[in-house]
């Protein structure tokens, strides 16, 4: 009997292994699957990639961050309150049923609605009307002028009267259709013949569930994945470069970290002390050494292949003397003896690489005589203290800006929570002005001079220190020809892509 179940359990195991994925289909290594389908709800990485994959939007964002159709033909504005958005002709779901105006007037109330719990609804500002006269015409009427309304129409279209049932089993009229799911394992998409665009090459694309980024990089360099993106750690770079079959390629992205600021704090509020803390920071040897190149400094929030990126701002370039003679002025003179200038606490989660950064910025921050206590915190206690402003110093990044109006949220004065992300209490009347004129901007040459100006006066105020926007870095198969690395790290380049050998 031992015999038989000896030559019939690896019968047993291949039949219960998942089966390979079909020829010419991208498997992906990513470290978490989407926490959900429905584009109306997405705001994890994950979630917003999938349903990117899935779904069509209005409009989407290219390679260099510039918005551009895609089921949208047009949009124009009768007046600042009406925008009349003329949609493509022959749009159809995956079921086959076409995409009319009424589908999209459907998922931009539902958005919006006050019942909803939409992430996407504060970008869309105060809808006061939404009408559909013909299949191919949509009016929306706004409350108050709202400049950054355009960007806000990138969310994915879902069919008329879908519900929560989107969440499981998707139905988009994007490149790729949903075939399964399977939470913790795989997410499966074949694709959509029939997308606006042309059939993809691809014949489908799976998201292959690996947490352990060891693991990912081992299935990749068994070619078992063909891809893998952020996050990769950087110290594994070289050993990735050179994996036959495996090239390592980078970009820059839209993710740009900072040190947050508690503009309350009795030192801190002193203009003086955030300029030396800047001055402080040795952000080149940082990005150098320990990020082996993979970010780019920086003086703003809105990373460089942003078109509203700001240019020629006042530099804090790494000078611990220009720092020390600031904490002299502000009222910090150097007590002598080793003893400290003053003493701030520095909060941050327990992640390996956060951990690491925080002891760099320490050690920067000790040589001009300011003593750091680094508090390492479970993320959900860190985030709460962040989000409560219990907090002198901290670390984190904003991930993929793509409209300036993010500021208003940022660092508006009427934005502290939880009305907004103005967590350190950042106020200021000139930056009010600024970010509201923003708001009712709708020229773009406006907008970038007024964005401008709002970013300049915040590399002199430093509410934030900034320190870097990432470099997107993508470890691939070499046969995977035509993926691009988008700044936001979406994968939209895939509807285009293909393998090599593969059609």
């Amino acid at each position: 009997m031992k015999r038989v179940i000896g030559i019939l359990l690896p019968f047993w195991l291949a039949a219960c292994a998942p089966a390979p994925p079909p020829a010419n289909t991208l498997v992906i290594g990513v470290e978490t699957g989407p926490a959900t389908l429905d584009p109306r709800l997405a705001t994890d990485a994950a979630s917003v990639n999938a349903c990117r994959l899935i779904y069509a939007p209005l409009f989407r964002r290219d390679e260099q961050m510039r918005l551009v159709p895609q089921s949208a033909e047009k949009l124009a504005w009768k007046d600042p309150l009406t925008c009349v958005i003329t949609l493509r002709r022959g749009l159809r779901f995956h079921t086959g049923a076409p995409l009319t105006a009424e589908d999209v007037r459907y998922t931009l109330l539902s958005i919006v609605d006050e019942k909803s719990a939409s992430p996407l609804k504060s970008s869309l500002g105060e809808v006061a009307a939404v009408d559909a006269p013909d299949p191919f015409t949509l009016v929306v009427r706004l409350k108050k002028p709202f400049a950054p309304f355009n960007a806000g129409l990138t969310f994915g279209i879902v069919p008329r009267g879908a519900g929560e049932e989107l969440a499981r089993k998707p139905v988009g009229a994007g490149p790729f259709r949903f075939i399964s799911y399977e939470p913790g394992e795989r997410l499966t998409l074949a694709r959509n013949l029939d997308y606006m665009d042309g059939a993809p090459r691809l014949a489908g694309v799976v998201l292959k569930i690996v947490p352990d980024e060891t693991v990912r990089l081992l299935e990749l360099k068994k070619h078992n994945v063909h891809l893998v993106m952020n996050p990769i750690t950087p110290a594994v770079l070289p050993w990735l470069a050179v994996q036959k079959g495996i090239v390592v390629k980078d970009a820059p992205g839209a993710n740009v970290s900072y040190i947050g600021v508690n503009m309350r704090d009795p030192a801190l509020k002193n203009s003086l002390v955030r300029r030396a803390i800047a001055h402080a920071i040795d952000r080149g040897a940082i990005t150098a050494r320990l990020l082996k190149g993979l970010a780019d400094t920086t003086d703003t929030l809105i990373a460089p292949p942003n078109p509203f990126h700001a240019t020629g701002l006042p530099q804090r370039p790494f000078s611990p003397e220009t720092a020390k003679r600031l904490l002299d002025e502000a009222g910090y003179p150097d007590p002598g003896n080793g003893h400290p200038r003053l003493t701030l606490t520095f909060k941050t989660s327990k992640n390996p690489t956060r951990r690491t950064q925080a002891e760099v910025f320490a050690e920067n921050l000790a040589r001009v005589g300011i003593a750091v206590e680094i508090k390492s915190m479970e993320w959900g206690s860190f985030f709460g203290d962040i989000k409560s402003g219990n907090f002198q110093l901290y670390s984190l990044t904003w991930v993929g800006i793509a409209d300036p109006d993010i500021l208003h949220f940022i660092f508006h004065s009427s934005s502290l929570p939880p009305a907004g992300a103005n967590r350190g209490g950042y106020a200021n009347p000139a930056l009010d002005r600024l970010l509201e004129e923003g708001r009712a901007t709708a020229d773009e040459n406006g907008r970038k001079r007024i964005y401008d100006e709002a970013q300049r006066l915040l590399a002199e105020e430093l509410p934030f220190v900034t320190l870097w926007s990432g470099r997107n870095v993508a470890a691939m198969d070499t046969r995977l020809k035509g993926f691009v690395i988008y700044p936001d790290e979406s994968l939209d380049s895939l509807a285009t892509a293909w393998l090599e050998g593969g059609d």
